[in-house]
């Protein structure tokens, strides 16, 4: 009886997180559907009635030029983040995790370190830099902050991948006449690729939705990502348009579905190869 109480209380607060998390999406959908001024009658409904749903909203966002600019820089950055920060986060680990070396406990030490500080804390000195670096209100210059934001992070993970795959295969490698190299990209990057694919949904995502710094940094409608762009409809012509701001938001969730389903298969694996060691 007492299984069975467990067992009910287990769905209960499983049904309930699901609601909590899947409602703000359903809200988000259905309010994309309804004319801008739908929201504010009263009494306020959820749902749009059959003979209300309307596609205006998608049409114009559309029909906008700057939009699909927009989307597409935000795919560029996403992507060129995640490639960067796989590439030399993994190579990183894997020089952390298997060579000994003077000051490698410092720099361990010092990327955990640096996985602690507030990113807004770095925006001054970051934008500072990025002047020096002329990269102010360049796509360009959003990719390389975006990596070094991601890479102490994906380090830190990759390298319990890395330990956990026995030395005897490097060694293997070596006797058969392999060198460093043949061991990083034929044994070590194969065998850790659930663990980097399941750190590259993270980098995804947090150069997907990243707003502080591109707001900062960018100007020109023309550049502006997609969270930039959303933004833009708070406060115009006296009122936010939140079927635009929804409408937009639902194009946004694209590529995460995308990229969540073409990964799915490392996700889990990935995120629980690596908690044994590190």
């Amino acid at each position: 009886m007492r299984k069975k109480r467990t067992a009910l209380w287990m769905y209960v607060l499983l049904i309930a997180g699901m609601v909590i998390v899947v409602l703000p999406m359903v809200y988000m959908i259905s309010t994309s559907l309804k004319p801008n001024g739908a929201l504010y009658e009263y009494p306020p409904k959820f749902f749009p009635k059959l003979k209300e749903i309307t596609l205006e909203n998608y049409r114009y966002i559309l029909s906008q030029g700057r939009f699909l600019r927009n989307f597409l820089n935000s795919v560029l950055v996403s992507v060129s983040t995640v490639a960067l920060s796989a590439v030399v986060s993994s190579a990183l680990a894997f020089c952390i995790a298997r060579f000994r070396f003077p000051g490698r406990r410092f720099l361990f030490a010092f990327i955990i370190l640096t996985m602690i500080i507030p990113g807004t804390t770095m925006i001054v000195p970051q934008y500072e830099l990025a002047v020096k670096l002329h990269t102010i209100n360049s796509i360009g210059g959003l990719i390389p902050f975006y990596t070094a934001w991601v890479i102490p992070y994906s380090t830190f993970m990759i390298k319990g991948f890395v330990e956990n795959i026995p030395r005897e295969l490097d060694e293997a490698a070596y006797i058969d006449g392999g060198n460093v190299f043949t061991v990083y990209f034929h044994v070590v990057l194969p065998l850790a690729k659930p663990g980097i694919a399941s750190i590259s949904i993270f980098n995804f995502l947090t150069a997907w939705e990243e707003f502080p710094w591109a707001n900062t940094v960018i100007n020109d409608d023309m550049k502006r990502t997609l969270p930039i762009a959303i933004s833009g409809f708070f406060g115009q012509h006296q009122f936010t348009q939140w079927g635009y701001v929804f409408a937009l938001s639902v194009f946004s969730l694209i590529p995460i579905l995308i990229v969540f389903i073409s990964c799915q298969k490392f996700f889990v694996k990935g995120l629980t190869a690596g908690s044994v060691k590190g």
